[in-house]
């Protein structure tokens, strides 16, 4: 591999960890971003799209300012171009990424949302989709209730016993922070494991509840997520190939909410 091209493998790596704050997915996995460039002087331009001509100027802004920093993190890039392309707001935004404004600044009194919060408000929902995928999991593997809420998340990173069991604890895990006070590393692995949106221990007792309630959340995110892949494959056939088709699950119902044996159907 020669220099230029494994510097621009490394490009993609890091967009590969940029998340669309809506459908908590990767934006290259999503299809979003369509080219990298780099030069021997350090620069970098990635270019991207969107679905449709008028997706949410705030989650675009949020997509761009990530994929810059994310970019902007590898020692060797002096410079990060992110342009986004046919959208009503790519001036704007475009704008914004070249001369380091915040949203306000780029959009003027346009601008009625507060990015930060946004961000959270998503990166909450994020975290309750993971935590119903993991806890849905673990309970099918056969672990009791009472036990699995009782853990703390040095506790539950031990149950990583198979690739599947990893990688949603590994994800659970990343977004676990979003709820709950801020703390050094050493203390967060201390903390109790599952807890609500807003900090509060989970109750063994109305779980199954509880975990009905995310999966709402979960199947709203998921056919957003079929549906930009749709309206994305429609608008930019040479997308369809390479974007990965994921099906949305359905859940049985089940008479007793105390019973929390749920699989995906």
């Amino acid at each position: 591999m020669s220099a230029a091209s494994g510097r621009v493998a490394q490009v993609w790596a890091r967009l590969a960890s940029v998340i669309d704050p809506e459908l908590d997915e990767s934006v290259t996995e999503l299809g979003f971003v369509t080219s990298v460039e780099v030069d021997d002087g350090g620069g970098v331009v990635v270019a991207f799209r969107l679905p449709t001509y008028w997706c949410a100027a705030n989650f675009a802004f949020l997509m761009a300012a990530d994929m810059r920093a994310a970019v902007a993190g590898l020692p060797w890039v002096e410079r990060v171009s992110v342009g986004l392309g046919e959208h009503m707001y790519a001036d704007e935004i475009n704008r914004g990424m070249a001369e380091n404004l915040s949203f306000q600044q780029a959009f003027g009194d346009a601008a009625n949302d507060d990015l930060d919060a946004v961000r959270h408000t998503f990166l909450v929902k994020a975290f309750q989709r993971r935590q119903e995928a993991l806890l849905t999991h673990l309970l099918a593997r056969g672990h009791e209730p009472e036990a699995l809420l009782r853990l703390t998340i040095e506790e539950l990173a031990v149950l990583a016993e198979e690739p599947e069991s990893a990688r949603l604890i590994a994800r659970y895990i990343e977004r676990r922070v979003v709820c709950g006070p801020a703390l050094e590393e050493a203390q967060s692995m201390t903390q109790p494991a599952f807890v609500d949106a807003h900090g509060s221990l989970l109750d063994p007792a109305t779980l199954g509840a509880y975990l009905r309630e995310l999966r709402r959340i979960g199947v709203n995110a998921e056919f957003n997520s079929a549906l930009c892949r749709g309206l994305l494959a429609a608008r930019y056939g040479d997308v369809a190939e390479r974007v990965e088709e994921k099906p949305v699950r359905f859940y049985p119902r089940t008479p007793d909410a105390s019973k929390v044996q749920f699989k995906p159907a």
